[in-house]
């Protein structure tokens, strides 16, 4: 993977840091029980501890490190001509959408969009990600937009590849993530891909996309997607629209 030169920030940057918090009355408390000659509860409460500090490392090597070695795998997995069309659903600072402009020659486009809101991503803003574009030399293949991601203001099937990675779960409501995919299934030309990445929901997005005709599989990304643990666990859904 050829580093990045962009900023990519935190995902969800409170979630680590309230593990750390976590982790220190553990610290605490297991002093005071090996200052007591307690040693069960001194073991017990450092290994709580030391889990808690495990999942925040882990937490921050996926957000700074691993997903973007995943993401970089698996679209040079794709099979780029390089004048596609590619839509990064929830965009963000940019992680995923200029790895896919990177792949673009002239005549492609890398379009984002988001609604740039900072709890989901550390410093989230349209202006960062135009500077993270110009720092990996791709702003000239890059188009930013600020919108809803259940009302794409998109033609029917505009792209040939739609990407999203972490950005669908944050849609609070069920019907609402339905809508979501079912505007992401709209969007994408007959032939085109659709890879989505994402801690929850996998299998709701499996099925709409099912049902809207695509052809679909599922699978995990691994330890290095991973925000903390197991159960943040991170899983692809890959889906082609018949030509």
């Amino acid at each position: 993977m050829i580093a990045r030169k962009g900023d990519y920030g935190f995902d969800t940057p409170y979630v680590p840091a309230l593990l750390l918090l976590g982790s220190l009355p553990l610290w605490v408390g297991a002093v005071h029980a090996a200052l007591a000659r307690r040693p069960a509860q001194t073991v017990s409460m450092a290994v709580l501890a030391g889990f808690l500090v495990a999942c925040a490392a882990s937490y921050v090597y996926t957000t700074r490190k691993g997903k973007l070695a995943v993401w970089d795998e698996l679209l040079a997995a794709l099979p780029w001509r390089g004048d596609e069309r590619v839509l990064d659903v929830g965009c963000g600072r940019g992680a995923v959408l200029l790895m896919a402009a990177d792949r673009l020659s002239s005549g492609g486009k890398a379009t984002g969009i988001d609604l740039w809101q900072a709890q989901d991503q550390s410093g989230n803003a349209l202006a960062t990600t135009e500077r993270n574009a110009a720092a990996e030399g791709v702003l000239d293949r890059v188009e930013l937009h600020t919108g809803d991601m259940r009302q794409l203001p998109f033609a029917d099937a505009s792209f040939d590849v739609v990407l999203s990675s972490l950005a669908i779960h944050n849609v609070p409501d069920a019907a609402g993530r339905a809508k979501a995919v079912a505007e992401i299934a709209r969007v994408v030309k007959p032939g085109g891909r659709v890879l989505v990445a994402d801690i929850r929901y996998a299998a709701d997005y499996a099925g709409s996309l099912e049902q809207a005709g695509f052809s679909v599989s599922r699978r995990g990304l691994g330890l290095r997607f991973w925000y903390g643990g197991p159960w943040m666990a991170t899983t692809l859904v890959s889906a082609t629209r018949p030509s």
